[in-house]
């Protein structure tokens, strides 16, 4: 965990700055209760979302104590209105099974088509399946 903090603590200080990421802290005094984050990138642009623009929802938390109070649902619908300010249509997040609920009463659908390579992938595998690994 110390790498992850590490590298944590790096992407937000170039990220905050950026503006490709924006972070809410939920405060009860001098107590965090919730927060949530949304980072903003682009990709080739498609049919679906010309601008290419999305936005990707992550680290929702909420306290055990302070949660069925609505703090991640305001926290969620900053988060979209973030994006909807800056354009963005396109809004994707990964959820927990805790998380699932909520996200499908504020409107957020499954996908169906979206797939993801295992971490790893290249190191383990590439040569079982007769694949030269991709250049560097």
């Amino acid at each position: 965990m110390d790498e992850v903090r590490k590298q944590t603590r790096r992407y937000y200080q170039t990220a905050l700055p950026e503006g490709t990421q924006t972070a809410y802290l939920v405060l009860d005094g001098d107590r965090l209760a919730g927060a949530g984050g949304v980072s903003f990138f682009r990709i080739m642009p498609t049919y679906h979302n010309p601008s290419g623009q999305r936005a990707y929802i992550m680290n929702m938390y909420t306290r055990p104590e302070y949660r069925r109070r609505g703090i991640a649902r305001k926290t969620l619908s900053l988060l979209v209105q973030e994006a909807g300010s800056r354009g963005v249509t396109a809004v994707s997040l990964e959820a927990t099974a805790m998380g699932r609920p909520l996200y499908e009463k504020y409107g957020f659908v499954g996908m169906e088509h979206e797939m993801e390579l295992p971490e790893g992938f290249q190191a383990r595998e590439a040569a079982a399946l007769d694949f030269p690994p991709p250049p560097l």
